[in-house]
């Protein structure tokens, strides 16, 4: 805050404007945007990950462990988003803590489930009641994070599978005639190539997680959407030193400007990936 902040009262103007935008609360607001790239850079491998052991084991030979993966993206993609994150987060929360009262409680005698309440011992509550705020908040946002990469891994799975399957099967039947076995012909010709096919689907997965990240906002996480809201919302000389009328169509305009940038650069760049990916390469549509 600018040393001429002290006396909000006598402001005016660009003065006033520069002192509102510096206000601790303000840096929560900016502070928040680093959240939402976290998150972003966070869950995308992750989510990336899920969906590759889900494609690989949806493909599997053996029998359970594609019925796992089937299981996995048929029951995710069918789940509304919005119910998956708002049931699935406490779900989480409480099989964390559910493990933890077995190893830390065992002598522990009343039952976990009374009624409608969760009950564990305190050694086992996440985070410890007696923790720090940022513990909280971080075990917040973690628990988020996961539940986003469940959730788009399984889109992601689906993405991949399909990318599996387009693989011309020739190119597998002439690695296997040269005598690769089965590990050698997935991780050597399979992997390399079903990028090409997989690339399309996953740019769109990717620009609709982007859109996802204010559910943030459902999950008791501090994300841009809270902040604009909050800060944007009417305030009164009763509350604030800075009253102001109802400000969130400007917040949310701010909001609308920062994801179509996002967007945007998320489109060159995944662009120019997939030139390099087909460079070279034969394609549906001829030699790329």
């Amino acid at each position: 805050m600018f040393s001429y902040c002290t006396d909000p009262e006598a402001l005016s103007g660009l003065r006033w404007l520069s002192c509102y935008l510096t206000t601790a609360k303000h840096a929560g607001f900016y502070w928040s945007f680093l959240t939402v790239l976290t998150l972003l850079a966070i869950t995308a491998p992750t989510a990336l990950a899920f969906g590759f052991a889900g494609a690989s084991a949806a493909r599997s030979a053996f029998a359970p462990f594609r019925w796992i993966g089937k299981g996995y993206i048929a029951v995710v993609r069918g789940v509304p988003d919005i119910a998956f994150f708002m049931f699935f987060v406490i779900a989480l929360d409480q099989a964390f803590e559910w493990v933890r009262h077995q190893w830390k409680c065992p002598d522990w005698d009343a039952p976990i489930r009374q009624g409608n309440d969760f009950v564990v011992c305190a050694a086992a509550k996440l985070p410890l009641g007696t923790a720090d705020q940022w513990i909280h908040e971080v075990y917040g946002f973690f628990t988020a994070a996961l539940t986003f990469a469940i959730v788009f891994g399984a889109f992601s799975a689906n993405v991949l599978f399909g990318a599996m399957r387009a693989v011309p099967k020739g190119q597998l039947e002439t690695a296997a005639a040269y005598g690769m076995t089965t590990r050698q012909t997935f991780w050597r010709v399979l992997v390399p190539q079903m990028w090409v096919y997989a690339l399309p689907g996953l740019s769109n997965l990717w620009m609709v997680l982007i859109k996802a990240t204010p559910l943030l906002f459902l999950l008791g996480v501090e994300d841009i959407v809270y902040w604009a809201r909050e800060l944007g919302g009417t305030k009164t000389a009763r509350f604030t030193d800075y009253p102001h009328g109802d400000w969130r169509l400007w917040y949310f305009l701010a909001l609308l400007v920062f994801y179509l940038a996002f967007t945007k650069v998320s489109e060159v760049v995944l662009e120019r990936l997939m030139k390099r990916l087909t460079h070279g390469q034969a394609t549906l549509g001829g030699s790329s």
